[in-house]
């Protein structure tokens, strides 16, 4: 089984580079699965009914969230939807709408996705040791050996110890939130594929997908200001990771950056 894991889509500009190559890599990786975090996809921020619709309509099968998943009210009945493809974060609050997990099936083959989001310098959400020990219970009574988890997370030692922690059990624990893609993907001694951090979809002349001037001028004056999205070259930032069906284990990851 193939899995394409893309990072933080970000913005309208994202939104339509991912629709221009998001086809043609898919087909030339074999992809079985494609899982496209796009908790920032909306324009200025967030994620709407429109971007997610846009998502899936550019190839991705499951939509993964995070802190900013809840931003847009507008967004709530399509995480209340059971027929949907978006999560949000599993350990959010249990009064937060929507879903954790998801099991995609597809010519024969089940995959188990699930969003977890870290505690080290985030919003409020359950312990995310506790919840990836849910997380895996769940996939477990419902027989699902390959799934992987989107760890939406700031701190890098706070992923590390989630993936060391998980290892053996999750096929993957891919790391998104950051916007920038990290190099040190590697399959865990027990059979984990493990990458701190996917990356960003979107501009490449940009601070996280923000224009330069306005980040800029928020970090150096400490003043309000308006964020807004940068434009311009975009790149797609993401891992492709390979699992054996039988055990759920990974057999290998790798990443690219799509100019």
């Amino acid at each position: 089984m193939r899995v394409l894991f893309i990072g933080d889509v970000v913005s309208q500009s994202g939104c339509e580079f991912l629709r221009k190559v998001l086809p043609g890599f898919k087909k030339m990786q074999d992809v079985d699965f494609c899982v496209v975090n796009g908790e920032n996809s909306a324009k200025g921020n967030g994620i709407t009914p429109e971007s997610y619709e846009h998502l899936l309509a550019s190839g991705a099968d499951i939509v993964t969230g995070g802190n900013h998943t809840l931003r847009r009210n507008e967004f709530y009945n399509v995480l209340d939807d059971e027929n949907s493809f978006a999560l949000r974060p599993f350990n959010l609050h249990r009064s937060a709408p929507g879903r954790g997990t998801a099991i995609l099936e597809k010519k024969g083959l089940r995959l188990g996705v699930a969003n977890v989001m870290g505690s080290v310098y985030m919003d409020y959400a359950e312990n995310p040791f506790d919840a990836a020990d849910r997380v895996c219970e769940y996939f477990r009574s419902e027989n699902v050996k390959c799934f992987i988890i989107d760890l939406h997370a700031e701190a890098t030692s706070e992923k590390r110890a989630l993936g060391f922690y998980l290892d053996g059990r999750a096929s993957a624990v891919i790391g998104t939130h950051t916007h920038v893609q990290t190099s040190d993907e590697q399959i865990l001694p027990r059979g984990t594929a493990y990458l701190t951090d996917a990356g960003m979809t979107g501009a490449v002349n940009s601070v996280l997908g923000v224009s330069i001037e306005t980040a800029t001028a928020k970090m150096r004056t400490g003043l309000p200001v308006r964020f807004e999205s940068a434009s311009g070259e975009c790149s797609m930032q993401c891992a492709v990771i390979d699992i054996d069906e039988k055990t759920g284990r990974a057999t290998g990851i790798e990443r690219f950056i799509i100019t």
